[in-house]
């Protein structure tokens, strides 16, 4: 297995998290339709800032970005489950934050090995 196949682990839990929580985000009332597509775009154009940090080779910089959007998608989904709105369950937000934690924490070892 190359460096490349072992790095792709990131993007196939990645899509673990995608395939659980699309058609989650598809359920959610068409009156918050705005919210909705935001999220999806969000987490949809992830995949390529992955690509671009997998082929930049461990470039910190971007590895940083995939980070820094990986959080704005975590508060999307807090933000989706707050008492206010609960237009996704409690349950659903625990189990996509288990799988984006998995995720995560690939990306974080794979920041302490470009520090060095």
């Amino acid at each position: 297995m190359s460096k490349y196949d072992n790095k792709l682990i990131i993007i196939e839990k990645y899509t673990e998290f995608v395939n659980y929580i699309y058609p989650v985000l598809q359920n959610v009332e068409r009156k918050h339709g705005v919210l909705k597509s935001e999220t999806l775009t969000l987490i949809l154009s992830q995949v390529e800032l992955l690509y671009r940090a997998l082929k930049s080779g461990n470039m910190k910089s971007r590895l940083y970005e995939v980070d820094t959007k990986l959080a704005s998608i975590r508060w999307h989904l807090r933000f989706l489950a707050d008492d206010k709105r609960k237009l996704i369950s409690k349950k659903q937000l625990g189990v996509a934050s288990i799988i984006l934690s998995e995720v995560g924490g690939i990306l974080q070892s794979w920041i302490e090995k470009a520090r060095k």
